[in-house]
């Protein structure tokens, strides 16, 4: 990681509810709201903002965990802004705050965690897992 990524370093994306991001299930949309699932998916693309910037030539980075608490509902067509904060740096580990607003409404918040490798690492990591389940693995970026 270059060292540019500090404590504090923030990223954002704006997105706005569509029928795709509602809890579905067997192709059932069981309410018309912001699912939990797409809201995980937009904290994960936030934190990932955050860190890709200050990656070095041959780094990637992994996500390691998310955990949310979905505090409140969001309808289809609402604005929702998602934010990731650097909030922890631990040698290849950075820990990000997350959180999803409407308005001023706090909807969700939560952490997540990356792992910076080098790609070769990366890779036969990949490799490894393809071979449990007899599939190609990698062939990296």
């Amino acid at each position: 990681m270059r060292p540019s990524l500090q404590l504090g370093n923030t990223a954002e994306i704006v997105i706005h509810v569509d029928e795709g991001m509602c809890p579905a299930f067997d192709g059932i949309v069981v309410h018309r709201v912001y699912s939990t699932w797409s809201m995980a998916h937009h904290m994960e693309l936030a934190a990932r903002k955050v860190l890709a910037p200050h990656l070095e030539a041959g780094e990637e980075g992994i996500g390691g965990h998310l955990s949310i608490d979905h505090l409140a509902p969001a309808v289809v067509g609402a604005a929702i802004r998602v934010r990731a904060e650097a909030v922890e740096l631990t040698g290849d580990r950075l820990i990000c705050e997350v959180t999803a607003w409407e308005g001023d409404t706090l909807l969700g918040r939560g952490r997540q965690t990356q792992r910076v490798l080098p790609i070769a690492a990366l890779d036969r990591i990949i490799d490894r897992a393809a071979r449990r389940v007899g599939v190609e693995g990698s062939d990296g970026p």
